[in-house]
Parts: structure tokens; sequence; C-alpha cells
């Protein structure tokens, strides 16, 4: 029988030790599937390429004529993108469509989720030092 004041034996240790380690190691790819998001998304190009996929599907062609590039330049950040898992790829005879994959967004706004309510406890923090500088006795006592 296992009390909360008895030592774990090695063969617990030994559960906890690897549950421990495979914690570990998922943070680890969690951390850097979302630093390749993000590192995907920094360059300008690709994030107008998801901006234009939000409406929905597109072929290489119409991602070439809507933002006026080059199209091996646009072939190249979608292969980019497609590396990163942030879009898929579809052929249609000749044609490539392209098309938003939804998980790794919604990962990456989990992942954001967490920093949400500090930024807002900050920026709440400053409205209410803002309306503080505003006030009519600390505009005199600037005055003064």
């Amino acid at each position: 029988m296992f009390s909360y004041f008895q030592l774990p034996t090695f063969g617990t240790f030994y559960i906890l030790l690897r549950i421990y380690i495979l914690m570990s190691i998922y943070v680890l790819w969690y951390i850097r599937s979302m630093i390749k998001t993000l590192n995907a998304l920094a360059e300008p190009n690709r994030l107008n390429i998801i901006q234009l996929l939000q409406d929905g599907p597109r072929s290489v062609g119409e991602i070439v004529e809507r933002l006026q590039l080059p199209q091996p330049q646009v072939s190249k950040h979608l292969r980019v993108l497609v590396d990163n898992g942030l879009v898929e790829v579809e052929r249609d005879a000749q044609r490539r469509i392209y098309r938003l994959r939804p998980q790794p967004f919604q990962e990456l706004d989990t992942w954001l989720e967490s920093f949400r309510q500090i930024w807002d406890e900050r920026f709440d923090r400053l409205d209410d030092y803002l309306r503080e500088l505003q006030s009519p006795q600390k505009q005199d006592d600037f005055k003064e």
C-alpha cells in the first residue's frame, strides 16, 4: 500500500522518470514547431501568400497575379510553406492548388493564448497610467 509519506520504489521512480523525459521531449518538439511556423511567417511575401489563401484555395498563377511577383519566387515561397506544414497542395491536372492547413494556426493560437492574459494586464495598467496622466489634477501639477 502506498502512502503519501512513503518513498517511491525504484519501479515507480523509473516510471515517473520516463514520463518526465517524454513530457520534456514533447515540450521541445512543440517549441521547435512554433519556431518553424513563426520563421516561415516572418518573410513578408510568405505572409502575403498566407493572407491570400485565407480567402480560399488558389493556384500558383492566381497568387502570382495578385502579388505581382515572379512565378519562380512564388513557387519557392510556397515550397517553404508546404515544407513547414502551413499549406497543402492538391494537383489538378497541370495546375497545383494551394490551401491553408488549419492545424498549425490553431496550435499557434493556443500557444499565443498563454501570453494574451499577460498582455491584457499590461495594457490595462498602461490605460490606467495614461488616464492618470490626463486627469486635470495631474495637468495642474505639471504647470507648477
